[in-house]
C-alpha cells in the first residue's frame, strides 16, 4: 500500500479545504445531507459523501488515488467532537 504524504502545511490544507467546501461543495450536499460526512479532494474539489468516513474517504481515493482529503461533517463546524458536555440545569 502507498502512503501518500500531504503536499500543503496545516493551515494551508486547512484553508484550502475549507474554501472548496464554501464555494463549491456546500450547495450540493447541504440539503439533504445533515450530519454525514462529505470527503474532499483538495487540488481537484472532487467529493464523496457518506455517513461514514471511511466510506467516503474510500470512494474518493478509488477515483483520485493520490487525493489530498479534507474532511468535513454536513451541517457541523468539527468533524468530530471531544471531551464531555455540561447537562442543562432543569
Amino acid at each position: 500500500m502507498t502512503v501518500y504524504q500531504p503536499h500543503y502545511g496545516k493551515e494551508e490544507f486547512a484553508r484550502r479545504g475549507d474554501e472548496i467546501y464554501e464555494s463549491q461543495v456546500r450547495s450540493q450536499v447541504e440539503a439533504d445531507n445533515h450530519g454525514k460526512i462529505v470527503a474532499i479532494d483538495i487540488e481537484t474539489g472532487a467529493f464523496e459523501v457518506d455517513a461514514s468516513e471511511i466510506v467516503a474517504c474510500d470512494r474518493l481515493e478509488g477515483r483520485h488515488p493520490e487525493a489530498q482529503i479534507w474532511i468535513v461533517r454536513i451541517g457541523y463546524r468539527y468533524v468530530r467532537r471531544f471531551g464531555g458536555r455540561t447537562k442543562k440545569a432543569v
